[in-house]
C-alpha cells in the first residue's frame, strides 16, 4: 500500500511539473511569435486596402506600396467631423459594437496615377463568423471604383465567394447616392439585381445568410460616412 501511495504521489508531482513546463513553453512561444503575427496582420491589411484601388502587391512589396499610394488617412465620427486618432489603428470589430455616436471611423485616401480615391473599411457578420472589406470611391464621392472582401469561416464554395473577384467586380461602377443626392446604399439582391440598377449587385447563389450579412454591412458601413462625404462635396 505504501509503495502504491508513493507511486501515485510521484505520478501527480511529475504530471504537475510537466503541465507547468508545457504552459511556460507555450506562453513563451506565444510572446515570441506575437510581434510576427501582428506584423502579418498589418501587412495583409495593407494588401487588402491597396487591392480596393486595384493595386495588387506581394507581402514583401506591401509596405512600400502603401506608403506610395495611400497619401492620407483620417479618423471620423458619424456626423462627419474629423477627430484625433490613427486610422490604421482603429479596430472596426470593436467600433461596430459601440453606439453610433461613439464610433471612430477610419478613412484612407489614395492617389493612383493622379486620381484620388477614398477607401472605406466595412465590417459585419456572415453565417459562421465575421466578414469585412474595403470599398474605394472615385473622387466624385459617389461611384465605387473597387472592392475587396474577406471572411473568417464562410462556407467554401458558397458564402466564401464574397472574396472571389467575380463577386467583387460587380461593385465597380455602382453608386452610393441617387441623382437627387440622397444616400442609396449598395444592396445585395437575392435572385439578382436589375441590369440597369446602379445600386444593386447579385447575391451569392446558395449563400443567402452571407449575402444578407454583406448587404447589412454595406448599408451600415457606408452609411456611417455619408455625413462626411456630403460635407466634403459642399466645400
Amino acid at each position: 500500500m505504501k509503495n502504491s501511495m508513493q507511486s501515485n504521489k510521484y505520478i501527480f508531482i511529475y504530471s504537475s511539473v510537466m503541465v507547468i513546463l508545457v504552459a511556460l513553453v507555450l506562453s513563451s512561444a506565444a510572446m515570441f511569435l506575437r510581434p510576427m503575427q501582428d506584423r502579418n496582420v498589418k501587412i495583409e491589411r495593407m494588401q487588402n486596402i491597396l487591392s480596393s484601388v486595384n493595386i495588387i502587391v506581394s507581402r514583401a512589396e506591401a509596405e512600400q506600396a502603401f506608403e506610395k499610394y495611400i497619401v492620407d488617412s483620417k479618423v471620423l465620427n458619424t456626423v462627419g467631423d474629423e477627430i484625433e486618432g490613427n486610422a490604421f489603428d482603429v479596430d472596426l470589430s470593436l467600433e461596430i459594437r459601440k453606439e453610433p455616436a461613439q464610433r471612430q471611423l477610419p478613412l484612407f485616401i489614395a492617389n493612383v496615377n493622379g486620381e484620388t480615391y477614398y477607401i472605406i473599411p466595412v465590417r459585419g457578420a456572415g453565417l459562421w463568423g465575421p466578414i469585412w472589406g474595403f470599398l474605394s470611391l472615385e473622387s466624385d464621392l459617389i461611384t465605387i471604383f473597387g472592392a475587396n472582401f474577406d471572411h473568417t469561416s464562410e462556407t467554401p464554395g458558397l458564402g466564401s465567394q464574397i472574396a472571389d473577384l467575380e463577386f467583387e467586380a460587380q461593385f465597380v461602377g455602382e453608386r452610393i447616392f441617387d441623382d437627387a443626392g440622397n444616400f442609396a446604399p449598395i444592396r445585395v439582391i437575392r435572385g439578382g439585381a436589375r441590369q440597369d440598377d446602379p445600386h444593386g449587385v447579385d447575391a451569392i447563389s446558395g449563400g443567402t445568410i452571407t449575402s444578407q450579412g454583406v448587404d447589412e454591412m454595406l448599408v451600415e458601413g457606408i452609411g456611417n460616412y455619408v455625413s462626411y462625404f456630403k460635407k466634403l462635396k459642399n466645400q
